[in-house]
């Protein structure tokens, strides 16, 4: 039942780690920032405006762009196949890019074409991790993998390194936030969202903090409290390299990707499936 619930409001449970990263990163930055509640401020004000489409093509991409996101988090709250919610994921920044590429904004091409970068740089790691749990728990169902009696870390740490640095490419962090580049492109594949059609991309944004943190949490296995201290770790972490770096081209992310974190992470799954220990 509670996964049901924490699946219901993976929206709101988002939002409020949204709002809590803007907080965090204002006081890292030695100011006052927002309110916690101002992501939700923020959607009201979207669902206020007007709405305005490209054409319906576009708008219904980001609209699958939220519920395919949506249903990658019920699958891992639900405790199912974990390839089936990486799958579900796929399925939601495609349906994103392919809606970018439909319309005739060039910062909109550009945007999807650097988004696809993004994922042929992050998408290998997490599959290697996929990988990696098999090896451990000797399952992809994410209720076998919390209720392993060890913790995942402790056989995994470089699969852990491997997608704690994937984690500003998914989330669009510097040094990595390559397909939006506000001062560049002006929000890359989002931009020409806007009232309602902007607040379905904008919400699925906050479920995906929900999923990739729900990753990370995997790694403490049946002990909660590890995961939980994963994932605590893990964001601030990403604060304080969002805060504190510059943003790379995407040629530096391709090598750093394909050269040092694939490399980790398969490193690591050949030490385990040669028996170590």
């Amino acid at each position: 039942m509670s996964a049901v619930l924490f699946t219901l409001f993976a929206p709101i449970i988002g939002g409020f780690i949204f709002g809590i990263e803007r907080i965090v990163r204002a006081r890292m930055q030695n100011r006052m920032g927002p309110p916690l509640l101002q992501p939700f401020y923020d959607f009201i004000k979207l669902m206020e405006k007007r709405p305005v489409m490209v054409h319906s093509f576009h708008a219904s991409m980001g609209i699958v762009y939220f519920i395919s996101t949506w249903f990658a988090m019920a699958v891992l709250m639900l405790g199912n196949d974990l390839l089936i919610a990486i799958f579900f994921h796929v399925i939601s920044v495609l349906a994103l890019t392919i809606g970018a590429f439909s319309v005739r904004s060039s910062y909109s091409i550009i945007g999807a074409m650097r988004e696809l970068i993004h994922l042929v740089s992050y998408e290998p790691v997490i599959i290697l991790m996929v990988v990696a749990f098999y090896l451990v728990s000797g399952s992809f169902d994410i209720a076998q993998i919390l209720s392993y009696g060890g913790i995942p870390l402790l056989q995994l740490p470089l699969v852990f390194l491997a997608f704690i640095g994937t984690l500003p490419m998914l989330l669009h962090k510097s040094p990595f936030d390559i397909a939006e580049a506000h001062q560049e492109i002006i929000g890359g594949p989002d931009i020409e969202y806007s009232g309602p059609f902007y607040e379905a991309v904008y919400t699925g944004r906050w479920i995906e903090y929900v999923y990739v943190y729900f990753l990370v949490f995997l790694f403490g296995g049946s002990n909660h409290l590890v995961g939980a201290l994963l994932v605590i770790f893990t964001f601030l972490l990403v604060t304080a390299i969002d805060n504190s770096t510059a943003r790379l081209d995407y040629k530096k992310m391709l090598q750093f990707s394909w050269f040092i974190l694939i490399p980790l992470a398969a490193f690591n799954i050949l030490f385990l499936a040669l028996g170590g220990k």
